[in-house]
């Protein structure tokens, strides 16, 4: 096991190496270890050589230069300098909770960024604020829409945080497919398969390989099949896309730079890199803060008070595995699968620091 501290060390001397400002190694470390405090390993440790092989194949951007490139009261589009992910990110939602301040509501569309870790880090950074937090991002193309074997979309997540008075607050961070792209790395490091539902072989068949996307396969919308409603999670994924891209100016669709570097970057582009959309709206906006987060204590006691189905304990809220796992993690550590553990200790090695 390993502590937060250490881990959170080591994931920002990788990226000071790499050559970011201490100011992003520390955005981008701080980001990694969430993911892992929160029971989310898919998008913690495992994504450093992701972003590790990006830098040194020249496809990132350590020194970026983050700046607005168009704006209204309520509303931006930033330009993220190709950076890591997490840096345009962190400054979009920041800029998005400064002019919900202002106006009420704030609403930033980023374009020309990367991967950029769990979207409810960035939904929730509005909760201290009294605000409702929104992030949605598209993602490289591994999803099939329903009746296609064409990798057309990403795992497209979306994110909602909203506070509450006595409870801990709402935070829904999904993926709008039955299994997030990092799971399935881990699951292959692990040596596991996994359900059928989750990805399809390259002819369009059910496949319980994690490692299907390395050879033509592509990932299922939410649902799974028609019959369970991936055109539903269809629709989601199309909505994020289209919030994402369309409005930001970044690629939509088949065309979002893959985050791997073992793919190789398109020829055609509709826009600049990845694209996020974030936005803030202040709860006095709408009604007294106090009043409402009372209301939403309500909804949460309601909903939790639920019966159980038969063999279950609970009733979760939206939020609760994520808060119960930090709680844990916290007492016991961080635990990383051997396979990955070896990744570190080689990129380690690569950049002459240390990984126990």
């Amino acid at each position: 096991m390993y502590t937060y501290d250490y881990l959170y060390d080591f994931t920002k001397t990788v990226f000071l190496k790499m050559g970011c400002s201490r100011d992003d190694a520390e955005v981008i470390a701080d980001v990694f270890l969430a993911a892992e405090m929160r029971g989310h390993a898919s998008h913690g440790m495992i994504r450093i050589k992701e972003y590790y092989e990006l830098w040194k194949a020249g496809r990132i951007n350590v020194k970026p230069k983050v700046r607005v490139v168009h704006e209204t009261p309520s509303t931006a589009v930033v330009d993220g300098d190709n950076s890591v992910g997490m840096v345009a990110a962190r400054w979009s939602m920041e800029l998005a909770i400064e002019k919900a301040a202002k106006a009420g509501t704030g609403w930033v569309a980023t374009r020309n960024s990367n991967h950029f870790g769990i979207a409810g880090y960035y939904a929730m950074m509005a909760l201290k604020y009294n605000m409702t937090g929104i992030c949605l991002t598209n993602a490289n193309p591994l999803v099939a829409p329903t009746f296609s074997i064409s990798r057309m979309m990403g795992t497209n997540p979306i994110a909602v945080a909203i506070p509450a008075y006595k409870n801990p607050p709402f935070v829904a961070d999904f993926a709008t497919t039955p299994i997030a792209r990092g799971k399935l790395a881990v699951a292959e490091k692990k040596g596991e398969k996994v359900a059928l539902g989750f990805v399809q072989d390259k002819s369009g068949k059910p496949s319980n390989d994690p490692t299907i996307l390395k050879s033509g396969g592509s990932m299922l919308t939410l649902g799974g099949d028609r019959l369970h409603g991936s055109h539903k999670g269809y629709c989601l994924s199309a909505i994020v896309d289209i919030f994402s891209a369309v409005f930001s100016g970044a690629n939509f669709g088949p065309f979002v730079p893959p985050s791997v570097a073992y793919l190789p970057l398109l020829e055609k582009k509709t826009g600049e890199g990845t694209g996020h959309f974030f936005g803030a709206m202040r709860i006095d906006a709408f009604q007294p803060a106090d009043e409402f987060k009372k209301k939403m204590d309500e909804w949460i006691d309601t909903f939790r008070a639920s019966k159980p189905a038969e063999g279950e304990e609970k009733v979760l809220i939206p939020g609760d595995p994520e808060r119960e796992a930090e709680e844990r993690i916290s007492r016991e550590g961080i635990s990383i699968v051997p396979a990955i553990k070896d990744d570190l200790l080689k990129i380690a090695g690569e950049l002459g620091i240390e990984f126990d």
